[in-house]
């Protein structure tokens, strides 16, 4: 007990030591302080003056060029003093000979070859995957038909069933030109084709 009561002594007197040392320094200078003349800082400002003066030349536009003159109206014939005694020229008509027998079924022209995909239809995007944020594709078969329509569309294979409807739209909508077999157009079963669905950034 009474240890901590010399000690708490002696730590006061070292502070009050040390305020007092410190409050003598302050006064011994301030005298200094208010004495000594302060430097002062002068900021120079430069004001450039601006170069206002406008061109005050009035722009006269060059004058469009003459537009060209227009050649007099000819005048009509006067029919009525034609004369009648005047010599003729017979020119017989010219004779058209045209070939319109066309081969092939409703008039087309058919050519031997393979069938030929002439109209392909972009599917649309359906609603539900462009939602979700869906890519994919789907594999189709179908039949070319004789007419080059598409027949019986089946599903092969899709990444996803949201897919499957808007696919099979867009084969029916599909042209070709048919395979042709000795002049005769046939059925072109098992055609595949793949529809891919891609968000376009």
């Amino acid at each position: 007990m009474i240890g901590r009561y010399i000690f708490s002594i002696v730590v006061g007197s070292i502070i009050t030591l040390s305020l007092i040392f410190v409050m003598h320094l302050l006064i011994e200078h301030a005298e200094d302080a208010i004495s000594k003349e302060s430097t002062k800082h002068m900021l120079d400002f430069v004001r450039v003056k601006r170069n206002e003066t406008l061109n005050t030349e009035d722009y006269t536009p060059e004058k469009p060029p003459k537009p060209p003159e227009v050649p007099p109206e000819v005048p009509p014939q006067d029919m009525d003093n034609v004369d009648p005694n005047a010599p003729t020229i017979n020119v017989p008509p010219p004779t058209v000979a045209a070939n319109v027998d066309i081969g092939g079924p409703g008039g087309m022209n058919i050519a031997e070859g393979d069938y030929l995909p002439i109209v392909r239809v972009a599917p649309v995007y359906p609603a539900r995957a462009l939602s979700r944020g869906v890519e994919g594709y789907v594999d189709m078969g179908f039949t070319v038909t004789t007419t080059g329509t598409v027949r019986d569309p089946v599903v092969l294979f899709s990444t996803s069933s949201l897919f499957d409807r808007a696919a099979t739209r867009a084969v029916l909508k599909f042209k070709y030109k048919p395979r042709v077999v000795d002049g005769v157009p046939v059925d072109v079963p098992n055609v595949k084709t793949r529809i891919t669905f891609q968000i376009e950034e």
